[in-house]
């Protein structure tokens, strides 16, 4: 008898539903100044809100039912993640949702900012001239409109066609090429390509290839030695001989190494992207969209003037192979000679 009664006690406490509690989330904005929201979400209130007004329609869910999630609550969900990465389950915590929650307003509102977002383009000739003056600045290198390379970001170990995602430095990534100018805003990114692909791989498959190969404007691109010396992609003279080459190296190795401030200070402005983090816990699809947004996001914030967080180092890891198939083009090599004969 007694035992019957204490199942049935059991029973009625799992029939009593729990009261659901719905916390105030509009706090963040209300309680933090500009200075510590970009602390921890990397953009001021203003910018927080002309956000939520962009993505808005496209992630916004009208609902006669419970609570809805509120829009200015998914973005700050989302910039949460890509400023310092981490679980979600955490990330549910600070903002008082389900772990559930938080990874598909990660999805959607990442697809929203992608989509209302266009702040990454080749320049067009009519800016020709004002890179190649920015970049002339930094150690005198001429004609020169963005420096091209190539960035790893660690992602979880994918399900299918895992081992084409294992990079030179041993862990699974996406190989991200970028273009940037003078001001490190990012003008030209390809994100495609699994760990395993070699940087010249990705430049010889792309657009932006095809687009200075029709060789209507002289301006150049500065590329590490990983790439093909082309006429308008320059890169370091392998071995100098003399000091004419010495000095062409030391400016260009001065100048390119824009690109490799741009990719430091993106990472370290969305921290999602950073291994110190971990790594983005998403399949490739996802993660590339994620990268995207914050690529994008990174340029927003050059162009809004925002304080620069604290720069993370890197460990650099084994060095890029440096001798392609197609390392030696004969025209590349004559522009660079030339530059290097009348110019240094």
């Amino acid at each position: 008898m007694a035992t019957l009664l204490r199942i049935k006690e059991i029973l009625n406490r799992r029939n009593i539903r729990r009261e659901r509690i719905f916390r105030d989330r509009t706090e963040v904005l209300d309680t933090l100044t500009d200075t510590e929201l970009i602390a921890r979400y990397r953009f001021p209130r203003h910018t927080i809100l002309q956000l939520v007004d962009r993505v808005s329609a496209d992630i916004s869910r009208p609902t006669q039912r419970s609570c809805a999630l509120p829009v200015h609550v998914q973005v700050l969900v989302t910039l949460r993640y890509f400023s310092k990465g981490g679980f979600l389950s955490e990330l549910g915590d600070i903002h008082g949702i389900a772990k559930s929650s938080v990874c598909r307003v990660l999805e959607k509102t990442t697809d929203a900012i992608v989509k209302s977002y266009d702040l990454i383009r080749f320049p067009t000739p009519d800016k020709h001239a004002k890179l190649a003056e920015d970049f002339f600045h930094i150690c005198g290198f001429p004609k020169v409109v963005g420096c091209i390379d190539c960035t790893l970001i660690p992602i979880q170990r994918p399900a299918l066609d895992e081992a084409v995602y294992v990079c030179r430095k041993g862990f699974h990534a996406i190989n991200v090429q970028a273009v940037c100018d003078a001001q490190l805003r990012f003008t030209n990114i390809i994100v495609q390509w699994p760990g395993s692909t070699h940087d010249s791989h990705i430049f010889n498959n792309c657009n932006l290839k095809r687009h200075l190969e029709e060789g209507k404007y002289d301006i150049w691109l500065l590329g590490d030695s990983g790439y093909a010396c082309r006429p308008y992609l320059l890169t370091p003279v392998n071995n100098p001989a003399n000091e004419k080459e010495e000095k062409y190296n030391r400016c260009h190795i001065g100048t390119r190494n824009s690109v490799e401030r741009a990719f430091g200070l993106c990472k370290s402005r969305f921290r999602c992207l950073h291994k110190t983090t971990g790594c983005l816990l998403f399949s490739p699809q996802k993660s590339i969209k994620i990268i995207t947004a914050c690529f994008q996001l990174h340029n927003l914030a050059i162009l809004l003037r925002l304080p620069e967080p604290d720069v993370l180092c890197e460990n650099p890891g084994p060095e890029v192979d440096s001798s392609p198939a197609d390392n030696h083009n004969m025209d590349g090599c004559r522009v660079r000679g030339n530059l290097i004969n009348s110019r240094f």
